[in-house]
């Protein structure tokens, strides 16, 4: 028998809050994380701003201050935000039935440059041992499986963008169909380097915008490329008698998933979004999307030219024009900027706050709306809405396309 699933743990580390609180309040707020970078010299760079997190502390955070010198900051994100997602949920699992599905797009950037640097300067020999198991991109859950004590179902995702959406997708249908009691699921990424900087920029994927707060401009005829962000984006997902039997706390209940490829272009999407369209439709159908229901949209929103009219499009196609256009749609990238294989995490959670809230925070900077992109995006302010449904929807480079559904936990 299919199990039903439901989000009962989040945690968060972003470019607006490291913390899942500090988080929501900023996105219904419209605050904006992007500004000029601070971690490195961007002198040689031709990107000069990013959304980095701010203020961050590990050992704030519950991160022992021996895996935080020995681990990736991708690794270290990862880890605080499944601390605070595991916050009050800690014994509550058989260690067998619980897994860890978190992925990384890049996974450890900061490590491989550090040790490359080393061995050109000083000789392999001053290579750290721990170089390998720093930088591959399953560490992050590797590491979270050894502090939950989490020894079921393991499987590290990666699709680029797409990584935190497919992670919670797969953990999803895992425990849906009784593979785990359990899942702690999501995606991190610390992208914030030179190297990846350069690399984005030069495909001409970054903004080359000069003012950090109006820069990441999703739907806006003015975008010009999307905005490095960087942080972690972590859920537990928990079948739901188990959930209920333990009194758990429910945000929300994963309802529905689709996963496809555009099999067309290494980085850029199809013009049609027929793909992308066909993972919204799977992700609406299992989760018995109606006439009646209340849509929200936390859509892939990233400002770059090519990917927000095939989204638009996207939309538009699996659900009818009709539907399209009453559905609440935004981009929080607008304010945490793209996080590339920890957005889905990011964007789950909001997703998830929306229809627990009944709000739906508002895609900033949209002040000058494409007629491509002719949806309603919400610009600039928070609405309320008693909504009832909602997808969140993530495109990667390789053509990945993944959406999670979600809906008000109905008991």
């Amino acid at each position: 028998m299919e199990k039903r699933v439901v989000i009962t743990g989040m945690g968060a580390i972003t470019p607006i809050g490291n913390n899942v609180e500090t988080l929501w309040n900023n996105l219904i707020n419209g605050v904006c994380g992007i500004d000029y970078i601070t971690r490195i010299d961007t002198s040689d760079l031709p990107v000069k701003i990013a959304a980095e997190v701010k203020d961050f502390d590990p050992i704030q955070h519950g991160v022992d201050a021996a895996f935080a010198r020995r681990n990736d900051l991708f690794s270290i994100y990862a880890m605080a935000a499944s601390i605070e997602a595991m916050k009050g949920n800690e014994g509550c699992f058989d260690p067998e039935r619980l897994g860890v599905y978190v992925g990384s797009g890049e996974g450890g950037f900061d490590t491989i440059l550090r040790e490359i640097v080393k061995w050109k300067e000083q000789g392999a020999k001053w290579v750290s041992p721990l170089m390998i198991p720093s930088m591959i991109s399953n560490i992050a859950a590797g590491n979270i499986a050894i502090r939950h004590n989490a020894c079921g179902v393991c499987v590290p995702i990666v699709t680029a963008c797409a990584t935190g959406t497919h992670s919670i997708g797969e953990a999803y249908r895992a425990i849906k169909h009784g593979y785990a009691d359990a899942i702690i699921t999501g995606g991190s990424e610390a992208a914030v380097n030179p190297i990846s900087i350069a690399g984005f920029a030069n495909c001409k994927a970054l903004t080359r915008a000069e003012d950090p707060k109006q820069s990441s401009l999703p739907f806006d005829q003015r975008r010009a490329g999307f905005v490095l962000g960087e942080g972690a984006g972590i859920v537990l997902l928990e079948e739901y008698e188990h959930a209920k039997a333990r009194g758990a706390k429910i945000y929300a209940e994963v309802c529905g998933y689709g996963n496809t490829c555009d099999a067309h272009h290494v980085t850029a999407p199809h013009p049609e979004g027929k793909q992308a369209a066909r993972a919204i439709k799977m992700a609406l159908e299992e989760a018995k999307y109606n006439y009646n229901d209340v849509l929200h949209i936390n859509a892939h929103g990233t400002g770059t030219p090519l990917n927000d009219s095939a989204e638009t499009a996207a939309i538009k196609s699996a659900i009818g024009e009709e539907n399209a256009r009453k559905a609440y749609i935004n981009s929080t990238k607008s304010m945490t900027g793209h996080l590339l294989g920890a957005a889905g995490g990011i964007e789950v959670i909001a997703a998830a706050l929306a229809l627990h809230h009944g709000i739906v925070p508002p895609t900033i900077n949209l002040n000058e709306p494409d007629p491509a992109c002719d949806l309603n995006y919400t610009p600039n302010k928070a609405v309320k809405a008693d909504l009832t449904i909602a997808i969140s929807q993530s495109l990667g480079f390789g053509g990945h396309n993944s959406c999670i559904a979600l809906r008000k936990i109905n008991n």
